[in-house]
């Protein structure tokens, strides 16, 4: 067999742009962003607490903008300029989700199947313009667009789905979050033994990383009387937050989550 019958043969593998403006899905990937969801959640709620509420997402909105910005003007993908924006939408995502609760007092379940309509509304859009919601083509301005969206409404369906769960559905803190990652496993083995399709294999997990790691942190926070470890939103926080910059700084680094293809 020639060398151009094996590469025939060879199954298609996805196509990613150089100047692609995401990183590789690695495991570096879901630890991290695991991590930047439980963030998100605890600082939430001590801005909200220390602060009041409207100056809190004033602030969180501000530096939302200022870090998709330096995000969007960025010319390929840079480890810490993306992984401030995803921190960033996580915060402001989870105080978007939280207003519909608690400002509006609007319900979860109702709340939860609302940004399940607009999330699948970004992916309607989304694929009626660009023919595809894979990440490995986020090499336009419009397609980075629609991406960022996409992250953003995952966010708020995420928070307000661990809190349907873990309030809502009183299954408290620590069991949603053993639940959510029971969860996670399904699109992953589903892709490794079933063939399901990579992108909704993918998008599925993301969803799921939301209420996963945002409910063990909010375990690891709340008093023990919410059954939780009464750690504190801010200490919890600042000890993710190190976490989060330990690891995106090996990636700076290490550059493993930088195709080499």
């Amino acid at each position: 067999m020639t060398t151009e019958q094996l590469r025939l043969d060879r199954p298609a593998a996805p196509v990613r742009h150089a100047m692609s403006k995401v990183p590789e899905v690695t495991a570096y990937f879901w630890i991290i962003k695991v991590l930047t969801t439980g963030m998100g959640e605890t600082t939430s709620d001590y801005l909200a607490r220390v602060l009041n509420p409207m100056v809190a997402v004033g602030i969180a909105g501000l530096a939302l903008v200022a870090a998709l910005a330096l995000q969007f003007s960025a010319r390929r993908y840079v480890s810490w300029v993306y992984w401030l924006a995803v921190t960033m939408v996580s915060v402001f995502g989870t105080m978007a989700a939280d207003v519909l609760h608690v400002g509006l007092g609007i319900p979860y379940f109702a709340s939860t199947a609302f940004y399940v309509l607009v999330l699948a509304g970004i992916f309607a859009a989304w694929y009626a313009s660009e023919k595809t919601l894979s990440i490995h083509s986020i090499h336009t301005r419009r397609r980075e667009l629609f991406y960022w969206a996409t992250v953003m409404a995952t966010f708020a369906l995420g928070t307000a789905a661990g809190d349907m769960t873990a309030v809502t559905m009183k299954l408290g803190y620590f069991s949603s979050g053993v639940m959510f990652a029971v969860l996670i496993a399904i699109p992953a083995l589903a892709y490794w033994k079933l063939g399901l399709n990579e992108i909704f294999a993918f998008w599925f997990a993301y969803i799921v990383t939301r209420p996963l790691g945002a409910s063990f942190a909010d375990w690891m926070g709340v008093p023990t009387r919410r059954g939780g470890l009464n750690l504190g939103t801010g200490p919890v926080s600042l000890g993710l937050a190190v976490v989060i910059g330990l690891f995106v700084a090996y990636m700076a680094v290490s550059r493993k989550d930088v195709s080499r293809a």
